[in-house]
């Protein structure tokens, strides 16, 4: 994630969870399925096997909330850490996804939703790297490919404030994120979202 991407996401905290609840300037969206399927991968989570997780990239902690068990919750962005700390009761820390705070497999499960997406080729690999070498399971949830978009695109987003931002972005099929993580299990597979758990 570039510089300018970090600062994107400290400037949209404010308004990060609006994409999820289809309000602000996602009220007008027309996503169909959309809301069953937020729910969707809320209960993935909460029927998850209860035991110590890591959420890397937690952003605001919107389905950080529904892991059971002990969670840490870990970001770059202190704005949304401001958020995330009013949502959760566990521990929430500044930390940085490619140098992960933990001893060598001694998380159960590593959660990245909507992280893995925004990242390169190089950078792909260091965070699985670290991810594996951390933990015991790797879940990853990120945006289904569909037809509207492209597999690999560079995406220009505007916050509320009208500024403007550029993000890399990817789109995945369930078998081809399964084999990216060097095999696993799709968790949930719809027209929005994609959940796919590995064993490290």
């Amino acid at each position: 994630m570039t510089e300018s991407e970090k600062a994107y996401y400290e400037k949209r905290a404010p308004e990060y969870d609006d994409w999820y609840l289809g309000t602000g300037l996602y009220a007008t969206r027309i996503r169909p399925g959309w809301h069953e399927e937020v729910e969707s991968v809320r209960a993935v989570l909460r029927h998850l096997q209860p035991g110590l997780f890591v959420d890397v990239a937690c952003g605001t902690g919107f389905l950080t909330q529904h892991l059971p068990g002990e969670v840490v919750a870990l970001d770059q962005s202190l704005a949304m850490l401001k958020v995330a700390r009013q949502r959760l009761a566990g521990p929430v820390a500044q930390g940085d996804a490619f140098q992960l705070p933990f001893r060598d497999r001694t998380v159960d499960c590593l959660l990245a939703g909507h992280f893995y997406g925004h990242l390169t080729e190089e950078p792909r690999f260091r965070f699985l790297g670290e991810a594996r070498r951390v933990s015991r399971q790797i879940l990853i949830v990120d945006a289904a490919l569909r037809d509207d978009v492209q597999p690999e695109e560079t995406q220009e987003r505007v916050l509320g404030d009208g500024s403007r931002h550029t993000v890399y972005k990817r789109f995945f099929e369930p078998a081809q994120l399964a084999a990216e993580l060097g095999g696993g299990r799709v968790l949930h597979a719809g027209r929005w979202f994609i959940a796919v758990l590995a064993v490290c």
